[in-house]
């Protein structure tokens, strides 16, 4: 398949049925995920791979808010798979903190953004992507914050790892939609020279 074909087909799937993701699809979907791009080679993230049912349901179980959780995605997920995104920003000040980088300590003062969470959702994108070229559904999705203690307890994930968000992958159970109509217009988004200067 053709990159612009992934991308094409590429959208958010919620639903999805019960055929399991083959054991090869998932070692190549998190094999992917660790060949995305790290600032300093830092590769400051780690994923959580739940594919059996009772640890979908217990991500479920420990991602309920309680108030309101029909509006979480997370709450209700019903999928072959999941795989928990978290980034480590302590890979990175201790990357940057070395001779090679000249920096003199781990101060987060000068980073301009949060790395550590650009890079491992750079990694979530490759694993959506390689899902989509295997032709599977995928959807990534937030955990809200006043669940994450309860996820880290429930998985025993360690404090200086942050779920920045969860893929639920499996094979779609809905029907094709045609989203081109709501994207929004190239000339609004992308500029060229100056802010000013709509690309043609």
């Amino acid at each position: 398949m053709e990159f612009q074909d992934v991308v094409r087909r590429r959208r958010m799937v919620r639903t999805y049925t019960d055929r399991p993701v083959p054991p090869d699809v998932v070692d190549r979907i998190v094999h992917n995920a660790l060949r995305a791009p790290s600032a300093g080679f830092s590769q400051g993230w780690g994923f959580l791979v739940l594919d059996t049912p009772e640890d979908i349901a217990r991500f479920r179980d420990a991602a309920r808010p309680e108030q309101d959780p029909e509006n979480w995605f997370a709450a209700n997920v019903e999928a072959p798979l999941l795989i928990v995104a978290h980034s480590n920003k302590d890979a990175y000040l201790d990357r940057y903190a070395k001779p090679d980088k000249g920096q003199t300590d781990r101060s987060e003062a000068w980073w301009p953004a949060p790395y550590w969470d650009i890079d491992t959702g750079m990694a979530s994108l490759m694993m959506l992507l390689t899902a989509v070229d295997a032709g599977l559904g995928a959807c990534f999705f937030g955990i809200a914050a006043a669940r994450i203690d309860a996820y880290r307890e429930a998985f025993g994930v360690p404090a200086h790892y942050a779920p920045i968000g969860a893929v639920s992958i499996g094979y779609s159970e809905e029907p094709p939609r045609d989203l081109r109509g709501r994207r929004r217009p190239t000339a609004d988004v992308v500029h060229r020279g100056r802010w000013s200067q709509p690309a043609g």
